[in-house]
């Protein structure tokens, strides 16, 4: 009897224990998505509001959009919003996602020191990586296969340059996209950033920060952002109706307001497209 009413009290608190959402797990809907959806607070800002019209709690883990399409392809989340449209409509195809949906853009921009020793201000993004190496200016990388990173890397190919992996001055990081900005100021060198990081960056240095944005503007730097659910015949337990109201709010006018609303320094961070 004593056994049998220890191991009721120990359930119990065990159960105590146990994180808040479990109980509500039905209505918890798990996002991987990119760094810069995090790191500007885009999504502590949405979140709420989502919750508030739906009652479906939004929790994410960013990392970059290599790494969270991996996490969709092993069915460890629900839904994705990513930046690597290539790399998306793949996913889709091979059976991983399904109901790609556009939601906003913003754009890339090349940043570097305000002397820009190398002199690649306002050049065309094909001009400005070859003076890169051929200067062999410093020029820091997210290595990490995120869109990004995998923009950057496309950007080497069209230059009809190779990717200077082996470069002493070319620094790779593994790392999110405000370490990678912040460890390219200690450089003093150049990095690529979508605007909305870099937006937030100027912001946490009061508006005067070392890296200034010296080349954008070139319509190949346009930065798609799109979400996808996690197709149910590839991952039964995944929560595919609560991914579906999640795309069918912030592609809604609701969202889309939202996101035009969204601004630090008085700049907009992202711009919504859902409606094209």
């Amino acid at each position: 009897m004593r056994k049998w009413v220890g191991g009721i009290i120990c359930l119990i608190a065990a159960l105590c224990l146990m994180p808040s959402y479990t109980f509500a797990d039905g209505h918890v809907l798990m996002m991987a998505t990119t760094t810069s959806t995090d790191n500007t607070g885009l999504l502590d800002y949405l979140a709420p509001k989502f919750k508030a019209s739906t009652g479906v709690e939004l929790k994410w883990t960013a990392t970059g959009t290599g790494k969270a399409l991996k996490l969709g392809e092993n069915c460890d989340v629900d839904i994705l919003m990513v930046h690597a449209p290539p790399a998306e409509k793949k996913f889709v195809a091979n059976g991983f996602g399904t109901n790609r949906r556009e939601i906003m853009y913003n754009d890339f921009v090349i940043i570097g020191p305000a002397s820009d020793s190398a002199g690649i201000k306002d050049k065309p993004i094909k001009a400005v990586l070859q003076t890169i190496k051929s200067k062999q200016a410093i020029f820091v990388s997210r290595g990490d296969n995120s869109g990004t990173n995998k923009k950057e890397l496309s950007l080497w190919k069209s230059a009809n340059l190779p990717v200077p992996e082996k470069e002493s001055w070319y620094v790779q990081t593994g790392q999110g996209m405000l370490t990678t900005i912040n460890i390219a100021a200690e450089r003093g060198g150049y990095t690529m950033t979508d605007r909305g990081t870099y937006i937030k960056y100027e912001e946490n240095l009061n508006g005067n920060p070392p890296l200034k944005i010296l080349v954008e503007g070139d319509a190949v730097l346009l930065n798609q952002y799109s979400v996808i659910a996690i197709a149910a015949k590839h991952c039964p337990k995944a929560k595919y109706d609560l991914a579906m109201k999640f795309i069918d709010w912030i592609a809604g006018a609701e969202a889309q307001q939202l996101i035009t609303d969204f601004k630090l320094l008085g700049k907009p961070l992202f711009k919504p497209n859902a409606s094209k």
